[in-house]
């Protein structure tokens, strides 16, 4: 029976990065994985929708260049090369991941976890089962999406984000499900390429959980790029209808009946912990299904730890790496720590939304007396010779202290610009720490500089 220091059940983010890291600190370790390595966000998350976001932003680009004096004829795509251009990013990663794990010695089985007690581990595949010893486990299984009562995700019709990154062809008219991040990326690639897109969201905003002011303008950017939006309705059932189908939504007690070629599902994800055997010996989980854990990232089980999307907190790939790091470090006496204040998030449309810290909403909620300075693109240089004007950058300090409480970006490549924001988060900078860097010329982020110096309406340029 093979013994280890440490058994890793899930191979995404959280777990490859945990193991790489643990590996480093001396550990012997071993990685389960049921299915391919880098779990959900390599192979049917992040990496092959930022794929097709990419590619569909080009194409879409290239339609309106004109402004630019650049013209197309006879512009195409070709979806099947599309699709391999996902596929081969997803293999030349997956693949790396692999490589990573023979340099840093980690022992990689394929095969469905099973946690017969706090030191043993139940390893079962097609062919064979096989148990293991470990001195500490790390779960890391991720989440899956979470599908509404009395729907059928067949992938065919019904789709979940898996089946919308695997389309033979665009959709003439895709109805969504949902206003998170996940649900407008999507709708995104196949509005670029063709679809008319309706989304439909249970809340009375897109993005609920971001700053109201940027999901409003949001909102407005994404109706003048062709969406159409449902708010403050839920979805009641789908009807098929020999080859077609329709949603058959609700708001007010109003019914309206969508006829559509494709349903999207995008109504968030729930953690994934089928067959652990938790309850058996006892790892708790909330109400939701989330693993428990404290500050150490332990569960109800001392040698136990949970990481990532299993756990509470945002599901975010980057944030499960975080926890990956920490739990390592933690296990080898160091002091692993991840600050949730400092968690970047990202919508990856056009233009890209940006945020790190607290909304304005929170801040009120906290009785904290607060200053907002807002920078718009239309006043930068860069975006103006680039032509992508659209948004602008919006700092929250404290009306104290000044220090930075949050920050959130609506713009071309907000999603590298919140990298600033995040280490001067880190480092607890005040705006005017912010207003008095040095920003190169001309560049987006001097927008970031320009926010800084209006909390104190201060802006040179507006």
């Amino acid at each position: 029976m093979e013994e280890f220091d440490v058994v890793i059940i899930g191979s995404g983010p959280g777990g490859y990065v945990c193991a790489i890291r643990a590996a480093q600190l001396g550990f012997k370790v071993c990685c389960v994985e049921k299915s391919k390595l880098g779990g959900t966000c390599l192979n049917i998350g992040c990496i092959p929708s930022k794929s097709l976001l990419h590619t569909s932003h080009i194409y879409s680009q290239a339609k309106h260049h004109e402004i630019l004096g650049i013209s197309f004829s006879n512009l195409s795509f070709d979806i099947k090369k599309m699709m391999k251009s996902k596929e081969d990013s997803i293999s030349i990663l997956t693949e790396g991941v692999g490589f990573l794990f023979k340099k840093n010695k980690i022992i990689h089985k394929k095969g469905f976890a099973k946690i017969n007690s706090n030191v043993e581990v139940e390893l079962t595949n097609n062919k064979s089962s096989e148990i293991i010893k470990t001195k500490n486990i790390v779960i890391a299984t991720g989440s899956e999406s979470s599908v509404p009562r009395d729907v059928l995700i067949d992938e065919k019709n019904i789709l979940s984000s898996t089946g919308a990154l695997n389309l033979a062809k665009v959709p003439n008219h895709l109805v969504v499900i949902g206003a998170g991040y996940i649900g407008l990326e999507m709708g995104s690639v196949w509005s670029r390429l063709g679809s008319k897109v309706t989304v439909v969201e249970y809340e009375e905003r897109i993005l609920p959980n971001m700053d109201q002011e940027i999901s409003q303008d949001f909102q407005k950017i994404l109706i003048q790029q062709g969406f159409d939006f449902k708010l403050s309705t839920s979805l009641n059932k789908v009807i098929k209808k020999n080859d077609k189908i329709s949603a058959l939504i609700e708001n007010n007690g109003q019914t309206l009946e969508i006829d559509c070629d494709k349903i999207l599902v995008s109504t968030g994800r729930k953690p994934y912990t089928y067959g652990l055997n938790l309850e058996a010996v006892g790892v708790e989980t909330d109400t939701k299904g989330f693993l428990k854990t404290n500050h150490n990232f332990q569960t109800s089980v001392e040698n136990i730890f949970a990481i990532g999307d299993c756990k509470s907190g945002p599901m975010l790939a980057h944030k499960a790496s975080e926890e990956g790091i920490a739990v390592a470090e933690i296990l080898s006496g160091q002091a692993g720590h991840v600050n949730y204040d400092a968690i970047p998030s990202v919508v990856y449309t056009f233009p890209e939304v940006a945020s790190v810290g607290k909304t304005e909403e929170e801040i009120k909620e906290l009785s904290i007396d607060y200053k907002v300075g807002k920078f718009p693109f239309t006043a930068n240089a860069k975006a103006t010779v680039m032509h992508e004007t659209t948004g602008f950058v919006k700092i929250i300090s404290s009306a104290q202290t000044d220090e930075v409480l949050g920050v959130h970006i609506i713009g071309s490549d907000a999603g590298n610009m919140i990298a600033e924001l995040v280490i001067a988060k880190e480092f607890g900078a005040s705006a005017e720490d912010i207003a008095r860097t040095c920003h190169a010329h001309p560049t987006l982020t001097e927008s970031i500089k320009e926010a800084a110096l209006n909390v104190e309406k201060k802006s040179i340029h507006i």
